[in-house]
């Protein structure tokens, strides 16, 4: 995860646009509002980079300032969580708890983190520890650890022993803002649940705001807040994981949030295989078998949090099982992208996408 904080406005002011750019606009249809022979001003749009990744602030249906102010309080906050979860740089919080675990010390820990162990210690009881912030030492003997990956594989044995020792949430002990475990190999990487996490975050602190539309996107994760001004779904775009730009379109409701996992992002080839960020708790392989999984997360307090770490079971799982971990975590619309790139969809998502051309190929519909 890289540690770089630059941001870029993009807002309408008092200079109307112009015809061409009304004409792109129209044809894009995807924020501008037509009230009779007006068209309403266009969303306020703030850029920044946490996380490893780009982060992209929608505001509608307020005043410009108050958008620029909305928005710019949830980046500071973000770039602020970015820096006290980063899992290598040093002086973060989450490097100083996991040295304290590693040497088997009681460590007090910050809200944040309180909040984010308890929810990754109940995901990961419904997901059979599938997904598991508690292996960042297998993500780091891989080389995820880094600004830039080496194509390198682990020792053998480095590899065998971090398996071994099983570590898993189910082992650290949370005693109001204390943590400790009885296994040192316990080292924590909220890599798999921080994004959504952090939807969850930015929703409630626009809402304060007094913010009722706007769409977050935290590199792919994205959360919508009620509807465009007029009155029609916020619009996201699936990715093609191996092409480029989107292969659907999918409309969300007011408070839902759709999180992809998949191998095109992070990755490393080496001796002719794959090895992507996404380390299998299981056995410590990096040859997945998905490009990609996604899930669209129902409304509710947590529904980022649950669209970044659902798609951790479904990843891993694949397509026999992706349901049924799905509806442990209170959802149903998913999507995945398996190895040759055939693509399978929940019964309840298949009707809410809008494919774009060229429409998948290999399209089948996923059974429970």
């Amino acid at each position: 995860m890289q540690h770089q904080h630059t941001s870029q406005e993009k807002g309408l002011g008092t200079t109307p646009p112009s015809r061409g750019r009304r004409a792109r606009l129209a044809l894009l249809a995807t924020f501008a509002a037509l009230a009779g022979c007006q068209r309403a001003p266009e969303p306020y749009r703030q850029e920044s980079y946490a996380f490893g990744t780009r982060i992209e602030i929608t505001v509608a249906g307020v005043p410009y300032a108050t958008a620029r102010h909305a928005a710019g309080a949830v980046l500071a906050d973000l770039d602020r969580l970015h820096r006290e979860l980063h899992p290598w740089q040093a002086g973060s919080e989450l490097v100083r708890i996991n040295a304290a675990l590693a040497a088997g010390n009681t460590v007090s820990i910050p809200p944040e983190i309180v909040e984010l162990v308890s929810l990754s210690q109940d995901y990961a009881r419904r997901s059979d520890d599938l997904f598991n912030p508690a292996i960042g030492a297998l993500v780091k003997a891989w080389g995820f650890h880094a600004d830039h990956y080496a194509p390198l594989a682990p020792p053998a044995k480095t590899l065998a022993e971090l398996v071994a020792a099983r570590p898993s949430m189910a082992e650290l002990s949370l005693d109001g803002t204390t943590l400790s475990s009885a296994n040192p190999r316990v080292q924590l990487d909220f890599g798999g649940i921080a994004k959504g996490w952090a939807l969850d975050r930015a929703r409630d602190a626009l809402k304060r705001a007094g913010v009722a539309s706007a769409l977050v996107n935290i590199g792919g994760n994205v959360l919508a807040i009620g509807k465009k001004p007029d009155g029609t779904k916020w619009k996201v775009g699936l990715m093609a994981p191996r092409g480029a730009g989107a292969m659907a379109v999918l409309p969300l409701a007011d408070g839902e949030a759709v999180g992809t996992s998949g191998d095109y992002q992070r990755y490393f080839e080496l001796a002719g295989r794959r090895h992507c960020h996404l380390v299998d708790p299981r056995d410590g392989d990096t040859d997945c078998a998905l490009q990609a999984a996604t899930l669209v997360a129902p409304p509710g307090p947590h529904a980022g949090a649950v669209s970044d770490a659902a798609t951790k079971p479904l990843y891993f799982a694949g397509t026999k099982a992706a349901l049924h971990y799905a509806r442990r975590f209170g959802a149903q619309d998913i999507l995945l992208v398996d190895g040759r790139g055939a693509v399978w969809v929940s019964p309840t998502l298949a009707p809410r996408l809008e494919w774009l051309d060229p429409k998948p190929s290999s399209l089948h519909t996923l059974t429970p």
